[in-house]
């Protein structure tokens, strides 16, 4: 019976621990353009502005930062106004 508990256990963990890395929910191009060192898989497109942010976890607060491209840039989408 502690067998079947400490494996179900380990399973459970190790499944647990399975992430597929760099799993993103934007378009390619956007990924393509974004610059390195940036949470891609908590970005999103905010309507607000049409850009896209993503979550920064600073050494004192965690906070929400444009998503920017290697030349510093923003990346927004044209919206249909």
């Amino acid at each position: 019976m502690k067998t079947q508990i400490i494996w179900l256990l380990g399973i459970t963990l190790v499944l647990g621990a399975c992430e597929e890395v760099g799993t993103t929910n934007l378009p390619e191009n956007v990924v393509a353009i974004a610059a390195p060192n940036q949470d891609l898989r908590s970005a999103r497109l905010m309507p607000e502005d049409g850009c896209y942010w993503y979550r920064h976890n600073g050494p004192v607060e965690t906070t929400m930062i444009p998503l920017r491209n290697v030349g510093g840039r923003p990346i927004c989408i044209k919206t249909a106004s």
